[in-house]
């Protein structure tokens, strides 16, 4: 009978042991999992544009006066200081030689009277009176030898004629636009970039368009400047130039589509199940999984784009090949030891077993 007793007691002692096993590997949530995946090799970002001359100006006389000749029609190409337009120079020819023989009469007077001055013979007031009137007269010399010149209108860079506002024997006023050119320099991309991008341009690494009518083309771009405050509609003005290169480029007025590329660290893009994210204190975050400890960690992400099949393209946060949780999310806890959901059978068609 004492036997019977010491077997029956171990027995229940082994089943008591074996249901406490089961009901600690019961108390292990299961979770499914994820491998993290690289999204692309270099993640890139792209906006419409328009080509602009690298400048488009409208040229003016500083002086008034009749045209007397037009020396460039529309469309023609120019190189820089060549004469556009003239205006009939021949009042400010005669005023200026008036002024010359005024000035050479002056400057004589003054050095007779400097020449005195250091001999002592006339007072420090009559040199003063000689010095201030060389230098009145002088000044007023230069500004009629600069009329004389400013008759003239000359190009100020090589370019094109792009449109002629007056005609010859017509009368135009001082700063009133006569021609106007665009720059044959390299010319530029303008595009709007939205503030997600503004703040973090320092990542762009490089800059390249591509225009419609040169299919599988790229033109190089270097950056020229963003404007710091947003337009009306929050966007960020943007200036790139075209580099030059040995293909022919595109033409002021075209459209572009404007390709940004992103430093490394910001082009190694991942993408997870959307399922795997959920929200904790106001941030977006997943479930790591550490299989050495099988513990779950949570952190934060940032997200970056939807994706069709229900994933969701990650810029920060996580790197390829960590292992995320993708079902369960709400239920866990930091640090939590989790089982995992076994692999379905590739003969359990639909996971039905």
């Amino acid at each position: 009978m004492k036997k019977y007793v010491i077997i029956t007691a171990g027995f229940a002692v082994a089943l008591s042991a074996c249901i406490g096993k089961k009901a600690g590997e019961a108390a292990l949530q299961t979770v499914k999992t994820d491998t993290v995946r690289i999204y692309g090799e270099k993640q890139k970002i792209t906006f419409p544009g328009r080509i602009k001359a690298a400048s488009d100006v409208s040229l003016s006389f500083k002086v008034s006066g009749t045209i007397a000749g037009i020396y460039a029609e529309e469309g023609d190409y120019v190189k820089k200081g060549q004469m556009l337009v003239e205006i009939d120079p021949r009042d400010y020819a005669i005023q200026l030689s008036a002024t010359e023989a005024e000035y050479m009469r002056v400057k004589a007077e003054a050095e007779r009277v400097a020449e005195l001055y250091r001999k002592g013979s006339v007072t420090p007031n009559d040199y003063d009176k000689a010095t201030y009137g060389l230098k009145q007269i002088t000044a007023k010399y230069d500004a009629h030898k600069n009329a004389v010149n400013d008759t003239k209108l000359l190009a100020p860079f090589d370019g094109y004629i792009q449109k002629r506002f007056f005609g010859k024997n017509e009368t135009t006023g001082a700063g009133i636009p006569v021609i106007s050119m665009i720059n044959a320099g390299a010319p530029e991309v303008e595009i709007n970039i939205p503030s997600s991008e503004f703040i973090r341009r320092d990542k762009f690494e490089s800059f390249n368009c591509t225009v419609d009518i040169y299919p599988g083309k790229e033109f190089p771009l270097e950056l020229i400047g963003v404007a710091p405050k947003a337009n009306l509609n929050q966007l960020y003005a943007m200036r790139l130039r075209m580099k030059n290169t040995d293909k022919p480029l595109p033409s002021p007025g075209m459209t572009a589509t404007v390709i940004i590329r992103l430093k490394t660290e910001e082009s190694e893009m991942v993408c997870i199940p959307y399922s795997a994210l959920f929200e904790a204190n106001d941030r977006s975050s997943v479930w790591v999984y550490d299989p050495d400890v099988q513990t779950v960690t949570i952190r934060a992400v940032r997200l970056h784009t939807v994706l069709g099949g229900g994933l969701m393209i990650i810029s920060g946060g996580l790197k390829a090949g960590e292992i995320v949780i993708s079902a369960g999310v709400h239920s866990l806890r930091e640090g939590e030891k989790v089982k995992l959901l076994p692999p379905v059978s590739p003969t359990n068609t639909g996971g039905l077993l």
